[in-house]
């Protein structure tokens, strides 16, 4: 048997409470398909008493991307203490 751990996981699991915009998403773990495609490796980091746990395919966003943006974006100035000058 596989946890499927080193992969990418192929669900993200959330706890959810409330309905539409009000809702409220909290990720609790990931799902990976078994070798033999007949079920799922499910690991749970938190098991809600509360809400309904809504499991989403995952789709992984390209690294390149993350390093194009996180270089294209400006650099925040430094925020100042209370009392600096």
């Amino acid at each position: 048997m596989t946890t499927g751990t080193s992969n990418s996981p192929a669900f993200i699991l959330y706890r959810v409470e409330g309905n539409g915009q009000n809702a409220s998403w909290t990720k609790i773990g990931a799902a990976w398909p078994n070798r033999d495609g007949k079920g799922f490796n499910i690991r749970c980091e938190a098991v809600p008493l509360q809400g309904r746990i809504v499991m989403r395919a995952y789709t992984p966003k390209p690294k390149a991307d993350t390093d194009a943006a996180n270089d294209a974006a400006p650099a925040k100035p430094a925020a100042k203490k209370a009392g600096a000058r």
